[in-house]
Parts: C-alpha cells; structure tokens; sequence
C-alpha cells in the first residue's frame, strides 16, 4: 500500500463523555483542567485534541455556550500548535439537529462525527447531505467515527451517493466498542483494512486513517495502526491504563508512552502544523 507520507499523527481525547474524577482523579473536568491537559499533551507530541465540554456540573454538554467557553480557552492558550478537534457525541441526550447545530455555531477547526448518530436513517440524509457538504466548503477538517466494517461499507456509500463530500476529512475506526467488557485486540482492525473499498482508498494516498481502542491492549492496537500506515487516538477517553495494567499518571503521560514506541518503531510523527497540511491536502 501507499499512504499519504509516512508520518503519524498522535491525538488525544482526555476525558470522553461519560467518565468523571471516580473514575479517575487526573481526568479533566472543569475549562481550566482541560486547557491544562491540553498544553501537556501538545508538549508530550500530541497534534490533536479531541474535545469533550463538560457543564457547570460535569457532565458531557454539546450546548453551544459550554462548548465555545471551552474551545476558545482552549485555543487561547495553545493558538495553532494544536488541531482542535470539537465532538458530536450524543450519548443519547442530543438529535442530529442539535449536533449539527453546535457545530455551525461554534465553527470549530475540526469536529467528529459519529454516522450512526447524524444519520440514523435514510429520512436523514437530505439535511445531512446539505450539513457535511457545508462543513467540507468551509475548510473544517471533519472526522467520521467508525464503529465496525460494516460502518465503513456504509460511509462508502454515502460517498458515492454525494451524501457526503470526499474532500477535507479524516476516518476514526474505534476499537473494542461493542466487545464484551470493552476489550480491543489488533486483530480487530483486519475487517477495515481488508474492505475492498477501503485498500483502493488508502492505495491511492487519498485520505487518512486513524485508530483507538478500549481496554487493556490499546497500546498494542496502536502500535499496529502506526505499523499499517494509520494515525493514532490516546487518552482516558478510552483507557485509563498503562501497558502495565496500572492506572497511567495522566493522558500526558499516555501520550509521552506511545511517542516513545514510535521512537524505538522509527516512525516519524506530525505536528499540528504538518498534520494540518496532511488532512486539507
């Protein structure tokens, strides 16, 4: 296969929707907490920062005046040195239009879309079509988050219906999401690799991969996405451990980890500025 370049790219999700400081007490709730994580994870190598706003109580908020509080802190503090990334998740609390809607109003540099939730049928795909076509015309780097072989079948389709555009945009394949116990192995990347659609794009160098993964040997899945050509997603988000199966000290500290495999791989990594170029190239 070729690829883009022969760089990777390291993101890094520091908190996700759904766990709180129980779960772990480095995870970062409030603004000041996340925009701390954020400049430690971009000096340890991250490029992206896949963010979650959280509200006055802590929970997960796609309400528009959580999200641009925490964006514009965020990017205050660390200007282009990181791609920040806002998220869409629903967590079955928001509907497609008020996904879509936090995003035209907040107009982030880069934003995740999980199809499953923009589009959970086809009576979608008229506003959707007009949504993600306007977010591809506006420069904003879009990222689709795919959840088996099955979702990537069906985000091909979708290209070639024009429902979505092919252009400025970035696949997420999750792993270990609907594993019992939430564990991931590598071999949980083979049904993505191995679709046929999905070999022809990445033989033509035309767009970007990325994986992560749940569970206790996320730090092997990732090395064999780097290995395969693919960029990577770190953070509590989706494990709180070590390779050691201890508690990691923080998402920096899982990010220092896998950029210190990469060394030891001979794999040269992106910064903001360079992974910036990659995906709007």
């Amino acid at each position: 296969m070729q690829y883009i370049d022969n760089k990777a790219a390291i993101i890094v999700a520091p908190n996700g929707a759904r766990k709180t400081k129980q779960d772990h007490p480095a995870l970062p709730i409030t603004t000041a907490e996340i925009v701390a994580d954020v400049i430690a994870c971009r000096d340890a190598g991250a490029a992206m920062v896949h963010l979650h706003a959280r509200d006055k109580n802590g929970l997960h908020s796609l309400a528009i005046d959580d999200n641009l509080l925490t964006q514009e802190a965020v990017k205050t503090a660390v200007g282009d040195s990181v791609i920040v990334q806002l998220t869409t998740e629903a967590i079955g609390q928001y509907t497609p239009q008020q996904q879509m809607q936090l995003i035209k109003e907040t107009t982030p540099e880069a934003a995740s879309f999980g199809l499953n939730e923009l589009i959970p049928d086809d009576s979608y795909l008229p506003e959707a079509e007009k949504f993600f076509n306007w977010v591809a015309d506006s420069g904003m780097i879009a990222q689709y988050i795919l959840y088996s072989a099955e979702d990537l079948t069906r985000y091909f389709s979708l290209i070639k219906q024009g429902i979505l555009p092919n252009k400025n945009h970035h696949l997420l394949f999750v792993l270990g999401r609907y594993h019992k116990d939430l564990l991931s192995s590598p071999r949980d990347l083979l049904p993505f690799l191995k679709q046929p659609d999905f070999k022809q794009l990445m033989e033509s160098g035309d767009k970007r991969w990325a994986a992560c993964a749940f569970g206790p040997s996320e730090q092997k899945c990732l090395t064999s996405a780097m290995l395969m050509g693919g960029d990577i997603r770190v953070g509590f988000e989706n494990n709180l451990h070590n390779s050691h199966g201890a508690k990691a000290h923080s998402n920096a500290q899982q990010v220092t980890d896998i950029k210190a495999l990469t060394s030891l791989l001979n794999i040269d990594l992106h910064d903001a500025h360079s992974f910036r170029k990659a995906l709007l190239s």
